[in-house]
């Protein structure tokens, strides 16, 4: 196992949206770049974009809007990575070699402690987070690893974000459990705190037919509880609001949302060739309806089909409710 310098990660010891306030996300960021700023993200990776100084400045520039954002409404940012797919499989399928990746996951958060350093202020601290994306489809538990095959898989680029200042991993769109503590796992190894984030259909359920219930405590009981908190990702919230009705003290495990905009289907949104961006007003009442059932939300964002205009919405929301 390798050496791993905390001194060098300023939250890693003690991650502050663990504990009290509002922290914010960025929203969707492939499907801003795509649909709103018409960059072409071949396979969906915005990675790419660090190959040229150009891309680099609007990687930056879309992150300083969210840091602005966070001190107008004094709340807490989580700064997740524009790594979701820097990954070996996809990296390689993009005909990028294990150095040149090692490298971009490394600028990316280079590139996050530097607005960090910028716009971090005591009431608006900021997490600096390694995104993880899984191994195969987004939506679809294409590629299945065992526990075993997972922790090998994701631990080269968690042992990367470890050299680095990045306070955290976390890992979206997850959609079977077997990758979630495989994953947990390598953190586990590693000595990285690790946030999961389970993707469901329309039906509340992951792509497997499991429950996010049993997804979390499966995890859980696997790891004894390693991950710091849980997520949702990748799903509107009436598709996963009847899920939090099932009791339990995994609900006091689940820590953030970050939603579609869309009420679609992930194979309807897979299909989509034009940008839906939902109602931003009923999105930010729906978050409302959400931490009514999570006691312990603090980690608010978007994914598909939002951008900064849903997540300063959802800000007013929470302003107003406090």
């Amino acid at each position: 196992m390798m050496n791993v310098d905390d001194a060098m990660a300023k939250y890693r010891s003690q991650l502050p949206q663990c504990h009290d306030g509002m922290f914010i996300t960025d929203g969707g960021i492939e499907t801003t770049l795509i649909f709103r700023q018409g960059i072409d993200l071949p396979d969906f990776a915005a990675f790419v974009l660090f190959d040229s100084e150009s891309g680099v400045r609007t990687l930056h520039d879309y992150y300083t809007g969210y840091a602005r954002l966070a001190l107008t409404y004094r709340m807490g940012l989580v700064l997740d990575s524009a790594t979701w797919r820097a990954n070996p499989d996809w990296a390689s399928k993009l005909g990028y070699a294990d150095a040149q990746l090692a490298a971009i996951n490394r600028q990316a958060i280079e590139m996050l402690a530097d607005i960090r350093n910028i716009y971090e202020t005591p009431a608006s601290p900021m997490v600096i987070s390694g995104s993880i994306g899984p191994r195969g489809d987004g939506y679809i538990p294409s590629s299945e690893m065992s526990i075993e095959e997972a922790a090998q898989y994701h631990a080269t680029q968690i042992e990367t974000f470890a050299q680095t200042e990045a306070d955290m991993v976390t890992a979206f769109t997850i959609n079977y459990v077997e990758e979630a503590i495989g994953i947990a796992r390598a953190a586990r190894q590693l000595q990285m705190p690790a946030a999961i984030s389970f993707t469901v259909e329309t039906n509340g359920k992951l792509p497997t037919g499991q429950t996010l219930r049993e997804a979390v405590e499966c995890t859980d009981a696997d790891t004894h509880a390693y991950p710091a908190y849980y997520m949702i990702n990748c799903a509107h919230p009436t598709h996963f609001l009847p899920a939090l009705a099932a009791p339990g003290k995994w609900l006091s495990r689940l820590y953030g949302v970050r939603a579609n905009a869309s009420s679609k289907s992930h194979a309807e949104l897979n299909e989509a060739t034009e940008l839906d961006d939902g109602d931003l007003v009923t999105l930010a009442q729906q978050y409302q309806d959400v931490r009514r059932h999570m006691p312990n939300l603090h980690v608010v964002g978007g994914c598909c089909g939002t951008d900064q205009r849903h997540i300063e919405e959802i800000c007013k929301a929470f302003a107003a409710s406090t």
